[in-house]
């Protein structure tokens, strides 16, 4: 580091950074600031090697085990052997990776449409923007169960407005589907599809965020430079909009990734993996054997088979956002990358799904036609002189866009809030199902008379308070000194960080119960509070990495020479300008913690420590589904959070913006 002032007054040694000469051969061997970052990375360090990476070696020893009876007797690689054999596995690698792949692309594409559309709003983009968060925002129990209404062969509203509109015959006789009424979680051919598409809808607003901000972060100049040189929209998308959101794309289609290579949760809410295994990803298979079947050893071998190659994407993430060397390769060098991994992931996807495959390829052409024919006829309006023209055909072919993205996102949440307010007799005999008739509070009113909604609400405010303020302290130090620090192992200590998202739920939960069962901490609200910030520290620290990289680092400097210490700066210098930052963080983790239904469904079995997710799928018994009671739930489960995100998406925008994206 520099000093920013020619004259400095005399300060004390902590106050400036030392000299090569003046290291000792500690500081040589291990890095100038080692003591500081030891301290501000102490907190993570202990959170994550206790909760996740003794767990990872405890797991990586069952999967050398066999279970017979009470005892486990060591197998060595048998476990792995038989794995090679195993038809339920390939099937839930193969699943994986379509369910993935399809979900990714579906992500990336209507979250950059919908980010495109609200950078150019003048007004109500902070509305807007809160409004597309919902799907992200509500609990995954709340999604599952919308949407297992919504997709119902027999009284789901999907089809009752597909057949009345004419286009699900239509359907049927493009054979995109088998029959009609459509069995979309029923029918093999249909259920993969259909999970695909309720995961893009929780997804795409992570992406549209995320986006945004990569998008405020591209100087204007560009854009008016091409303009002046003639550049027709298309041109000024593909020569200024993607290379500045080459970045912000490759970093948010990775995590994305990760994550939903991971999933569970929603997958086994909705299918289970059915019908038969077709919607079985390989973390299901990982769950069945070591649930189900007690088979703890092949369970843990399963995840960990899979834990080399995302681990091994992991890397080359973490190296790009650290070396920044991605900038560095010249461009001609990169262009025949993209097309190189398209075509190798389009032969895949063709060769494990052919009929998702080409349902799939339906879809998108359907979507970047009608852009590109509404491109192309504002750029000829706009090239022959009528820029009235031009911007009211813009502007229809936006608002229509813009409309129509809306109803797909708003459209489950819809018919939770009009379900919410309908009387049972109504919810039951499915009468006027897209309107109550008349509106009523009977459905509230049961739901707390019925069941213990406030309790379940009291215990999820705390437990993600209480989580978010653990992750926020050690989120906050550790991505100060990874930003900041220089100390070695500091590229190896974000890696190990990262690589906690890699490892799912199906086999963490199990080693952690076992943990909480030798802490005495089962059956209580310290469980969820001690675990969440797992799963939560790591895209916390990362954000908070870039963020903090992204101060000027003189104005931390000008304060070690005034004679702060290093803390003192961190306290009184860093932490101000990094409100933003904070609270982009403080609303993810807040978020996940508020929808987390795993660990809490397994750590907690008594109904007064219930949290909103696990006490709402409580509320199912069998086959009788309390819809409005429900809907009910749903609905002031997620008041809290999306009022909070509408009145915090600038804070958001901008921590995105000035940290993550810009790695």
């Amino acid at each position: 580091m520099r000093s920013v002032r020619t004259a400095p007054p005399p300060v004390t040694r902590e106050s400036t950074p030392p000299g090569p000469g003046s290291l000792t051969p500690v500081q040589r061997r291990l890095g100038r600031d080692w003591r500081l970052a030891a301290l501000f990375l102490a907190p993570t360090a202990v959170l994550v090697g206790a909760l996740v990476l003794v767990p990872i070696i405890q797991s990586m020893i069952t999967s050398t085990t066999e279970r017979h009876g009470a005892d486990s007797v060591f197998v060595g690689l048998a476990n792995y052997r038989s794995l090679t054999g195993d038809q339920q596995f390939r099937t839930g690698v193969v699943n994986s990776f379509v369910f993935t792949a399809y979900a990714e692309i579906f992500k990336v594409v209507l979250g950059l449409a919908a980010a495109l559309l609200l950078h150019r709003l003048r007004r109500g983009r902070a509305l807007l923007t809160g409004l597309l968060l919902v799907p992200w925002v509500v609990p995954t129990v709340v999604t599952a169960f919308s949407w297992r209404a919504l997709l119902d062969p027999i009284f789901g509203s999907v089809n009752t407005l597909l057949t009345a509109s004419g286009i699900g015959p239509l359907l049927a006789s493009a054979h995109l589907v088998d029959a009609w009424p459509a069995g979309w979680l029923s029918d093999p051919s249909l259920a993969m599809p259909s999970v695909i598409l309720v995961n893009v809808w929780k997804g795409v607003p992570f992406f549209t965020v995320c986006f945004l901000a990569g998008l405020k972060s591209i100087p204007a100049e560009q854009y008016e430079a091409a303009t002046i040189d003639g550049a027709s929209p298309l041109q000024q998308f593909t020569n200024v909009t993607l290379p500045g959101l080459r970045h912000v794309i490759t970093v948010t289609v990775t995590l994305s990734s990760i994550w939903t290579f991971n999933n569970f949760d929603l997958i086994w809410l909705l299918t289970q993996g059915g019908p038969g295994e077709v919607t079985a990803p390989y973390v299901l298979v990982a769950y069945s054997k070591a649930i189900l079947q007690l088979q703890y050893g092949a369970g843990a071998a399963v995840t960990l088979v899979m834990l080399p190659i995302i681990a091994g994407l992991v890397f080359v993430l973490v190296r790009l956002l650290r070396e920044d060397r991605l900038p560095r390769v010249p461009r001609t060098a990169l262009k025949p990358l993209p097309w190189i991994v398209t075509a190798v992931v389009t032969g895949l996807l063709f060769w494990a799904s052919p009929e998702i495959f080409w349902k799939a390829a339906v879809v998108l052409a359907v979507i970047l036609l009608i852009a590109a024919a509404v491109g192309r006829v504002v750029a000829a309006l706009g090239a022959g002189g009528g820029r009235r023209a031009s911007s009211i055909v813009s502007g229809i072919g936006s608002g229509v866009a813009l409309a129509g993205l809306l109803a797909f996102v708003l459209g489950p949440m819809y018919w939770i809030f009009v379900t919410a307010f309908k009387s049972e007799t109504q919810v039951i005999m499915r009468d006027n199902d897209l309107w109550p008739t008349p509106w009523t509070l009977e459905q509230f009113g049961a739901l707390f008379t019925n069941q213990p909604f406030g309790r379940w609400y009291l215990n999820t405010i705390m437990v993600s308070a209480a989580s978010t303020v653990v992750a926020l302290l050690c989120a906050a130090l550790a991505g100060y000194a990874l930003a900041r620090l220089r100390f070695r192992g500091a590229q190896g200590f974000t890696v190990t960080v990262l690589l906690t998202y890699v490892m799912p739920g199906a086999l963490l939960f199990i080693p952690l119960y076992q943990l909480l069962i030798g802490a005495r901490l089962t059956d209580s609200l310290w469980s969820l509070v001690v675990t969440y910030p797992t799963f939560t520290l790591p895209f916390a620290t990362w954000l908070l990495t870039g963020y903090f990289a992204s101060i000027p680092i003189d104005l931390e400097e000008a304060a070690l020479v005034d004679g702060s210490t290093r803390v003192q700066a961190f306290r009184r210098v860093v932490l101000p300008l990094a409100k933003p930052g904070l609270l982009a963080v403080a609303l993810f983790t807040l978020t996940n913690a508020w929808n987390e239904f795993l660990f809490a469904f397994v750590f907690i079995t008594k109904d007064e420590y219930k949290t909103l997710p696990v006490g709402m799928q409580s509320m199912i018994a069998g086959d009788v589904v309390p819809q409005g009671q429900l809907a009910a739930a749903s609905l002031l489960v997620s008041i809290p959070v999306v009022i909070m995100y509408a009145f915090g998406q600038r804070f958001l925008t901008e921590g995105l913006t000035a940290g993550a994206v810009k790695g």
